[in-house]
Formats: C-alpha cells, structure tokens, sequence
C-alpha cells in the first residue's frame, strides 16, 4: 500500500504535466491495487484528493481517457465512492464521452456512469436530462456487433427505463427497431432475457407498444412460444412466461392491439387463440388474458362471440373447476365479462350457458375469481329473464349476501351489492324479491345507499323503491332494523346529495307510506320541511317530485 501513496502522490504531479507515458504508468499501478482490494484502494483514492483531477484527464484526444474511465468505474462500484465521483464533476465530461469513436473509451465511460448512478434515480434522471438516450440508442445501432458495448448499452436502458422521464425520450428514438434487430440475433438465453429485461419496461408506454408491434416483436415472440411450449428445461418455461406476458403487455395499448386484431382475421390473433385450448397453463393464462385485452371494444367482442370464443373459454373454464389454476380462472372470466358489455352480445352468451359455467365457481374462496365472477353475472343480468332466473337462485343470493360483508375485499364487496340490486331492478320479480328478503339481503341494499359513489347509492335505491311497491311486507321488518327511513331523511337534508339521488329518495318515502310502522317513522322525522324546500331545486324533477311527495305527506297527515 506503500507503493499506491507514492503512485498516488505521482500521479497528482503527472496528471498536472500531462506526461502521457508516466501517466499511463500510473493508471496501471491503480488498476492493479483495486483489482487486488477495491474498497482500500478506494477510499486511499478518496483521501487523497486524485479525483478532482480526473475530470481534465477525461478528454477525446488523450490515449489514458479509457484507463481513467474504468478506474471511476471500479471505485464507484463502492457506494461511497459515488457522491465524491458526482462531486469532483465527473458526470459532464463522461457523459460528453459517449460521443467518442473509441470503442474502449466508451465501454468503460459505459462502466462509469452506470456505476456513480447506480440506484441513484436523481442522478438517472440527470443523465436523461444530459440527453444520454438518443447518444446510447445510437451506439447500441452502430457497435450491435460489440458484445460487451451492447450489454453495456442494455444495462443503462434497463435502469433508465424504470424512470418515467424515460419513456417520451426512447419513444423518440428508433429503440424498437435496434431491440427487435438485436432480439433476433441473439441464440442464447441469459442474452435475450437481458433485452427483456428492457422491453418489459419500455413497453409499458403506449406509444413504444406500437412501435414494438410494427417492429415486429410480437412475431419474434410467438416464435418462442412456439419453440418452448413442449419444453420441460427450466429456462424454457421462464421463457415462455416471459414471451407471453409482453405479449399479453402489447396487447394493452389501444392502438397496437387493434393492430394485431385486425378485423378477427390478424395471424397474430388466431394464434393467440390456439393457446386458450392448449395443455400449458402458462398459455391458457396468456390467452385468456389476451381475449380479454381483445375484448377493449364493442366492435371486436361483437365479431369474436359471433366466432365461438365464448365456448372456448367455458371449456377453458370447465377444466379449472375443481382444483384449478386462480389465475387462469381469473383471465377466463375476466375475457367473459369484458364480452358481456355489449348489448347484442348478452342473449347469446346467456343461451350458450355462460351463466352456469360461471356459476361453477360460486365455492371459490379466492377474492379475484370473486370480484370477476360477479362483474360476468352483472353484465349478463341486463335480460329480465337472466336477472329472475338468477335472483331465484338460493345458492347464489345466499353466497352474495355473505359477499357483502366481506370488509377486507371492497371490489368484491361493491360487486355483490350491484348483482343484488341488479337482480331486483331488472327482474322486477316479486319471487326474487322474497329470495333476497329470506337470504337477509334487505340490510345491504340499504347500507349501499350511503355508499360514496352516486352510481351504486342510486342503484340501491332503485331496487328499494321496487321492493317497497312489489312487496313491502315481507321486507317491513329488515327495512326497520336498518334505520332506512333515517337514512333517506339524512340523504334528502344534504345539500351534497345528487339530483337524482334526491328524486329517487322522495319516490322511495311516497312508497314506503303503504307500511304503517314505517309510515310513523315517516311521521316521526321533519320530512316535510325538507322536502318543502326542494320544491324550488334548480333539477326540475326534483322539484316536480318534491310538489308530489309534499302532497303525499299532507294527505296521508
């Protein structure tokens, strides 16, 4: 170490000089003192105040700048280096070295700033800002046949891609077509997960997701696919995890995947759905999950349910009933909800028994397959005779109603209060009614019209109105208990309250008045007042609605 004081001391008076060949003497007794212990040799560097130095030695013309470059590269592998490199203004003269035709001198600038930044995402975004992604993308195009540049180029688009700042600059650049072209060079596993690793992230931007597509990654990926679907080596399987997920990633930009869609005839489409039948759950997942990027618009769910789709995820689904595959049930039915949405598309699903495949999972225990087993039905609920067929049913309104209580999951919680209220609104069904009544459903409903959101307070209070004109007795007493009248006072006092909810909480009350008990609840509470002063609301319907319960309440006085 005695050696190093003396190189160090040399050094300072060398690099001052600028004598070339002792400067080079010394780079090298540098080099070998951290190969044999970088953190002491580091922190001697440190001391010593040698830093500061580097920053003149890094110029273009100099034949030392690629040694000077990888000694910063080898102490900012320690993170106490990398303040001191920041702070002896390294970072500008590196970054100017990019621009260097020395495929050495870049390799090892590369090193150097990857290392100072490294975790640093103030000073990734920095080098963003210094304008590094337009001069890396370059160079990955110029030096594709340097396989230590290349990788140096993949690690700092793997880092910077993380950072949101990012994602407008690469999608300037031509990143796609240099990845794609790089992607399809590459024969060895660790080389193409290394330009994953980059396209996972940079596609999550939309407009990278098209440029990706017209590329054409998504051929480069069906390719792999298609190679490791039967393979059992576990580099294969994470391969063919890892190639369908971005392509499942691709399918989430509107734009690309309309392009892959292309009408229902794309071949990038009937390949994806030969996966939802096949044997690897990988696939099955991939292609569900693609159907149900697919199913974005009425356009494409209309054309892929009139093309049988829908009997190939219920087959998909049959074979996840029993010990099945969450994830896989989760895509299935989420592709199935998704194609529910249009109205032309409900009748035909209903008629090719989607409802009781689904119904299949009623047992599940898992949130998600929950969550999106109830979206499906709510969709499908739309038709009378689903809605009454459904809210007969004792199993299901029984699970439903525990479902509404489930205060950990809210998604799954919001979900079984809509399906109850849209079993009542659509069905109009005294039978349904009586169903939800005897399951003890009444509580919940009432407790949805306090919900925050408008659409499901409305929701509720439609199906109360419904139930209090087709069959208030049976509910009198589970309307009481859940202090509804109260509710509705509280609903009409607030000047917070929507129109629409004021105007169905007055048809509410007016219908509530066939039920003695709850009539003196009605009686007990200043509804008048209240509902007096809505008769000049700015929403005519209100005040319409506010002259009509006012009457009701002064007759029925």
């Amino acid at each position: 170490m005695d050696n190093l004081s003396d190189t160090l001391k040399k050094l300072k008076i060398t690099a001052a000089d600028r004598t070339e060949d002792c400067l080079e003497g010394c780079l090298d007794c540098l080099l070998q003192a951290l190969a044999q212990n970088n953190t002491e040799t580091s922190e001697k560097i440190q001391g010593s105040g040698i830093l500061e130095l580097f920053a003149n030695l890094l110029t273009p013309q100099s034949s030392c700048t690629a040694k000077v470059a990888n000694i910063i590269a080898e102490v900012a592998k320690n993170e106490f280096m990398r303040i001191p490199c920041v702070d002896a203004g390294l970072i500008s003269p590196l970054v100017q070295l990019l621009n260097s035709k020395d495929q050495e001198v870049l390799l090892q600038t590369g090193r150097a700033l990857g290392n100072i930044c490294y975790d640093s995402h103030s000073l990734q975004a920095q080098l963003i800002n210094m304008g590094v992604i337009p001069t890396l993308v370059k160079l990955l195009g110029i030096h594709c046949h340097n396989a230590a540049l290349t990788e140096m180029c993949l690690v700092a688009f793997g880092n910077l891609a993380e950072l949101e700042s990012s994602k407008e600059q690469f999608a300037s650049t031509n990143i796609a077509e240099e990845l794609v072209k790089l992607f399809k060079k590459q024969i060895e596993h660790d080389k193409r997960e290394m330009i994953f690793e980059v396209l996972a992230p940079l596609a999550e931007n939309d407009a990278i997701k098209l440029q990706l597509v017209e590329a054409g990654l998504v051929e480069c990926l069906l390719e792999i696919v298609q190679q490791k679907v039967d393979s059992d080596k576990e580099d294969d399987i994470a391969e063919l995890k890892t190639a369908s997920d971005l392509m499942v990633l691709l399918l989430l930009g509107d734009e690309s995947m309309q392009k892959l869609f292309e009408g229902g005839k794309g071949s990038v489409f009937q390949r994806v759905l030969s996966w939802i039948p096949s044997n690897n759950h990988q696939l099955q997942l991939a292609g569900a999950l693609a159907i149900a990027n697919f199913a974005r618009n009425d356009g494409n769910c209309i054309h892929m349910v009139d093309n049988g789709i829908v009997e190939k995820l219920m087959d998909l689904l049959d074979r996840h009933v029993e010990d099945g595959n969450v994830t896989v049930q989760h895509a299935a039915l989420s592709a199935l909800r998704n194609l529910a949405i249009p109205v032309v598309n409900k009748a035909k699903m209903l008629s090719a028994g989607v409802t009781e495949t689904v119904l299949k999972f009623l047992k599940s225990e898992m949130p998600p397959v929950q969550f999106k087993l109830l979206g499906t039905l709510r969709m499908l609920v739309d038709a009378q005779e689903a809605a009454e067929q459904l809210g007969k049913n004792a199993k299901l309104v029984e699970r439903l109603v525990e479902w509404c209580e489930a205060k950990d999951h809210a998604g799954v919680m919001g979900e079984s209060n809509r399906l109850l209220s849209a079993l009542i609104r659509h069905s109009k069904s005294k039978d349904v009614i009586k169903t939800i009544v005897q399951s003890g459903g009444i509580k919940h409903l009432v407790t949805m019209a306090t919900s925050e959101h408008v659409i499901m307070q409305n929701e509720a209070l439609v199906a109360l109105a419904l139930i209090a004109a087709l069959e208030l007795g049976p509910a009198e007493k589970d309307l009481e208990s859940a202090k509804l009248v109260q509710i509705l006072h509280r609903l009409l006092a607030d000047e917070r309250s929507a129109p629409e909810i004021k105007y169905n909480s007055m048809v509410l009350i007016c219908a509530l008045m066939g039920s003695e008990s709850l009539y003196k609840e009605v009686q007990g509470l200043a509804f008048l007042d209240v509902v007096s002063k809505l008769r000049s609301h700015e929403n005519k319907s209100v005040a319409q609605q506010a002259s009509l319960t006012e009457q009701r309440l002064t007759v029925e006085s």
